[in-house]
């Protein structure tokens, strides 16, 4: 387990609700990765990559609710700006599983 951190660093973390609207390839990518498009609702549309491809390929992204820290600085990967980090839990074999709301929620929703 990691050190404690204070409610008020965990205040700190935005963490929404967004959903898949494009999934594209990464070829500049190191790793083999999705570059994605996300709707948060009123945050607007934000633009990520995963590395996701072992468990998830377009068709099972596009539509799907995922849960995403949105108030990261923007981050170089290649030649892509990364906007927001989707969460995940690593598996036994190290693929990423992505965290999704149970139900569908609207985007944008804040976690907490």
């Amino acid at each position: 387990m990691k050190k404690p951190i204070s409610w008020n660093d965990f205040e700190k973390l935005d963490i929404r609700v967004g959903t898949v609207v494009e999934v594209q390839d990464f070829p500049k990518a190191r790793k083999p990765a999705w570059r994605m498009v996300i709707d948060f609702g009123p945050l607007g549309l934000k633009n990520t990559s995963a590395q996701i491809t072992t468990l998830y390929d377009r068709e099972n992204l596009l539509g799907k609710q995922v849960i995403a820290v949105v108030n990261f600085p923007p981050k170089q990967i290649a030649n892509f700006l990364s906007e927001c980090l989707v969460l995940g839990i690593y598996s036994e074999s190290g693929d990423v599983v992505l965290l999704t709301p149970e139900r569908t929620t609207a985007n944008g929703m804040q976690v907490g």
